[in-house]
């Protein structure tokens, strides 16, 4: 699977997370659903939260 870019910021008391989208969507490892967009696994961000930077993980995806 290609990588996929991910960006996140901190804007006041929001976070944004901006996923590039997988066209055509591809299988997920179970092959139940076809993911749109991830992050792979836990990234770490840019974006601090008390000095530290914030990790998030996420799943974009479609039902079969």
């Amino acid at each position: 699977m290609n990588q996929m870019k991910v960006e996140m910021s901190k804007d006041g008391k929001q976070i944004t997370i901006t996923l590039d989208v997988q066209d055509p969507p591809a299988p997920s490892a179970s092959g139940k659903t076809l993911v749109v967009a991830s992050s792979h696994g836990n990234q770490a961000s840019t974006a601090t939260v008390q000095g530290k930077p914030v990790i998030v993980g996420i799943n974009a995806y479609i039902r079969r």
